[in-house]
This record gives structure tokens, sequence and C-alpha cells, in this order.
């Protein structure tokens, strides 16, 4: 795609307005140094010398979407913790609604913690709670968004498999995108088989397409045209979900676009460094979403997410991309 038509797309962004559903999590960072080995276990001891906190899951996606647009509405759960104060105020400091957040006083919020030394992972401690929205929540959550629906121009669900996108949610809220026509997408999570109620794009990467296809694990094929596994499962997958397209991420490989009744399309991969993937499938799905959004081809559209997956794997931490650096990307491949 050329760098003028990537203008265009982008220029319409500026007033579309977008949900995310799903769970909600605060990342913190510790950054440190290792400088000896524990005398009490053969563990390294990380010297901290300071802490990031970001929005991540759900809400990485919502801060990838108003890096370019100017609403964005989060829906999901957060416990009246201190981590859960901490998350909202990220989340209004970046400008997200959060009017259709549920507070919850019997909720542990969401916290992962990656410390990091010298620009590597040494461990990631999870905070968790595996519990959906009660039948009377869920009935509220899908009533909100039919109320809002007229004023959105995209939705998208976002799994990473903690219990919010309960089925029966899942099934509301689809059946009011459906029956207003607007453009759906969802993140998948293998752990958890939902339908996704024919909406527009599933954005699985190849792992989980496989699991959820019910296909053997394997290692990916390059060319990833020639992944057998591969392009079974994504058809196998486009019937299944009765999405309108399928977007498989491949890592180093890039992206595979399928289409109803069109060959599959593999766009490669744009990264020239990777120092971090947090979040990378997070800024996939929401570019994606907002390059439909702005009238993008579903090409254009994975090509977009693309560019904008090789900007935030080049970050270290839960990563966003901006308008200036996703065009500095699309310039630097078009000079190349």
């Amino acid at each position: 795609m050329r760098l003028d038509r990537l203008r265009v797309i982008l220029a319409r962004a500026a007033n579309k307005r977008f949900a995310v559903a799903g769970d909600l999590m605060l990342d913190e960072f510790v950054w440190g140094k290792v400088g000896r080995i524990s005398p009490e276990a053969p563990v390294p001891v990380v010297e901290v010398s300071s802490e990031s906190f970001y929005p991540g899951g759900a809400a990485n996606v919502a801060r990838n979407l108003r890096e370019f647009t100017s609403e964005v509405e989060v829906i999901g759960t957060l416990g009246k913790d201190n981590s859960g104060r901490h998350l909202l105020d990220l989340l209004r400091e970046h400008k997200i609604g959060t009017d259709l957040v549920l507070h919850d006083p019997d909720f542990r919020t969401i916290v992962k913690t990656r410390i990091i030394a010298r620009n590597q992972q040494v461990v990631r401690v999870d905070r968790e709670e595996f519990r959906g929205p009660t039948p009377k929540q869920i009935e509220q959550i899908a009533g909100r968004v039919r109320e809002i629906l007229p004023r959105l121009d995209a939705f998208v669900f976002e799994d990473y498999g903690k219990g919010f996108l309960e089925p029966d949610l899942v099934r509301q809220v689809s059946q009011h995108l459906r029956a207003v026509g607007k453009i759906a997408t969802a993140d998948p999570n293998p752990r958890r088989q939902l339908d996704w109620g024919e909406i527009t794009a599933v954005k699985p990467n190849r792992s989980e397409a496989l699991q959820a296809a019910g296909i053997v694990a394997s290692d990916p094929v390059d060319p990833a045209m020639e992944d057998r596994a591969l392009l079974t499962a994504g058809l196998r997958l486009l019937s299944a979900w009765q999405s309108q397209m399928l977007l498989i991420t491949l890592g180093e490989q890039g992206m595979l676009l399928l289409e109803r009744n069109q060959p599959p399309h593999h766009i490669p991969t744009k990264a020239r460094q990777v120092f971090d993937v947090s979040g990378a499938g997070d800024t996939a799905i929401a570019l994606f979403t907002l390059a439909l959004a702005c009238e993008a081809s579903p090409l254009e559209a994975a090509e977009i997410a693309n560019h904008a997956s090789a900007v935030v794997v080049g970050k270290l931490g839960t990563a966003t991309v901006t308008p200036a650096e996703l065009i500095a990307s699309f310039a630097d491949d078009e000079s190349a």
C-alpha cells in the first residue's frame, strides 16, 4: 500500500468511535539489573531501579486505538482494590471512557508483573481471578452496549481467557452488533470456545488457530503459504466461526489473511528488531479494526496491522504505535 493511501485512511480515524470488551488488566514492569546470584537459591538478584504501569489486556487494545481516535470505551470488570483504582486512573489519563466498567468489591483486579533486567524478562508474576459477570451483570452490560451502539463505528472482543467474556454476554452483544450492521472483531483465547456470532473478523495467532481448529500443534513451515496445517486451520475456522474474514498472526512470518471466496494472502513481517512481544496482538487487533472502520480493504487493514505490530515489538514494555510511527514505517518500506 502506498503512503498517500495510508494517509487517506488515517485521516478518517480521528472521529471514529470504538468500544472494547474483555479482560482488563494492569501491566506492571519492574526494571533493574542483575549483579549477583542469590545465596538463598540459584536465582538472580534483581536490583530494582524503576517501575512502570500500563493498561493491559483489553485496556491495552483501547489504548492503541486511542492513539488514533478521540473516543474509545472499555467494558470489563475491575476490583475496588488499589490495582483497580490505579488502572482506572491510567485509563482516565489516556482519556479512555470507563462508564461501562463494572466495579466489583469482591473481584481481584488482574495484575501482570514482569521483572526486566538488562532488557531481558527474568520472570512474570500473575495475580488474577478467573470469574465472569453474573447473569444480572450480563443483562446490564448488554443493555448498555445496545444503548451506545448507534454512536459506535466498531466493536472489539478481547478475550484473555480470564472469564469476562461469558458465552451469554458474547451472544447477546453479537446479536445487537449484527442487528445494526456494525464492524465487530475478536481476539480469541484457545482455552475458550466462544460463538462469535458471524462477526466481521477473528484474529488468532498460529498456535491458537491450530488449537481452536482441533489440529495437532506443529512447527511453522516457511514459506507460510506452504504451511498445510495453518491453511487447513484457517479454512476450518473461517467456516466454524462464520466470520467474514480471519487474520492469523504468525510472529516473525508476518500474518495470513483469509476471506470468504478469496484466495489467502500472506503479509510478510516488517519487524526489524524484536525487543518485547508484550501486547503485540493487542496492537494488531486494534489497528486492523481501526483500518476497517476507516474504509480500508481487508488486505490494506492487514498491512496496517502488520506494520503497527512491527513497531511495537521494537519497544520495551506494553507499548502502542502512534500515527507518526506508523507513517514512518510505511515510508521506510516505500523508500527501500
